[in-house]
């Protein structure tokens, strides 16, 4: 919305400053913060109000929800908050005409509706399993099916992923892109909705994750940067670091409530969006291999129930004491505190990582 001013810039040089995407970034990442450090206290009253609240005895494992007691009716759907910060931001600070900042948005917006609707249903429905998973599955694969063809022809993108550490290598995906794209987004949404079981858990590895995908964005949208790193150049995609900076105030002024001991919990409403919109930028941007890296923690709690799961079914034998592998540390008499610092840790280096990756080809 702010962007307009720079066509002033002629008449007031000082305007020149929303030309940047370094300083429109900048101010989006301290926009949605500040968003969510004002209305934080009184959406968390309004949540509080309407009673809807963690329920712990849940049935899965009496340990766990031993361990959880102190959990219980504390607010969730805390979501709203991100959602609200994050769009707000970049509507603020962003170049609406840019269609990368736009599909971003809609894949953000859309699963966080989903989320919404599994929420809603269990907390003021008190529907216990709200959303099918099928229900959720097929939000995904909807969503997944309008991504692939926006990239295909509406960006004329390329069919082809890129390999990292490589240069020009690249697997032409051609009839199989689609799918690919819906793996993609089902997978990172639900990786992270898996992660959010600990408070500031997934919320604070969101938040370095958008600081190595900001770097990415500016770089691939940078002709100049894009060429000496040896990385396929992609116009306008730069717009993007205004994105993943929103994405980064929004997160860290939700962990000013959510860190140990949470006042509130983010719910389906916001692990779903947050997942949705990591996965579309790393599309967007074609650097979808390094989701593995830089969601390295996403990617072992997904994994942990997928083994979890087929370990028992067919060996009868359970891998960890229990998934997702957060909870397993737990069980192994790690504080909450210890593992999700520990977690944030290992999060951090595998950013620098991603991050490295640019000069490694």
């Amino acid at each position: 919305m702010l962007y307009f001013l720079y066509s002033l810039h002629d008449k007031v040089s000082a305007l020149n400053l929303f030309r940047y995407i370094t300083f429109r970034a900048a101010m989006a990442a301290l926009t949605s913060f500040l968003i969510c450090l004002i209305i934080g206290p009184m959406v968390i009253r309004k949540l509080r109000a309407m009673k809807v609240g963690e329920k712990i005895n849940k049935g899965d494992s009496a340990k766990l929800d031993d361990l959880h007691r102190s959990k219980h009716n504390t607010p969730t759907m805390g979501g709203v908050l991100i959602l609200a910060a994050l769009v707000f931001s970049n509507l603020l600070w962003g170049d609406l005409t840019n269609k990368f900042l736009w599909v971003a948005l809609l894949s953000t917006v859309w699963l966080g509706i989903t989320g919404f609707c599994d929420d809603y249903l269990k907390q003021v429905k008190k529907k216990a399993k709200g959303l099918s998973a099928l229900a959720k599955l097929d939000s995904q694969i909807i969503l997944g099916l309008i991504l692939g063809m926006i990239l295909m022809f509406w960006f004329n993108g390329s069919l082809r992923l890129d390999i990292p550490f490589l240069k020009n290598v690249s697997i032409n995906l051609d009839g199989f892109f689609i799918i690919f794209v819906i793996l993609v987004i089902s997978g990172s949404s639900n990786a992270v909705n898996l992660t959010d079981g600990l408070d500031g858990l997934a919320v604070g590895i969101v938040v370095m994750v958008s600081v190595a995908f900001a770097v990415l964005c500016y770089v691939t949208g940078n002709v100049k940067l894009a060429e000496y790193l040896l990385i396929p150049h992609i116009s306008g995609s730069g717009e993007l670091t205004v994105f993943c900076a929103s994405l980064l105030g929004a997160g860290l002024g939700f962990l000013w409530f959510n860190c140990h001991p949470a006042e509130v919990f983010m719910g389906d409403v916001g692990s779903l969006a947050l997942g949705g919109a990591i996965g579309t930028v790393a599309l967007l941007i074609k650097k979808e291999l390094l989701l593995i890296i830089v969601g390295g923690i996403f990617v072992v709690e997904a994994l942990s129930v997928i083994l979890q799961v087929f370990s028992f079914k067919v060996f009868k034998k359970r891998i960890f004491k229990i998934a997702p592998i957060h909870h397993h540390f737990q069980f192994l008499n790690w504080h909450e505190n210890k593992v999700i610092v520990r977690f944030w840790i290992i999060a951090g280096i595998l950013a620098l990582l991603t991050i490295i990756t640019l000069k490694i080809r």
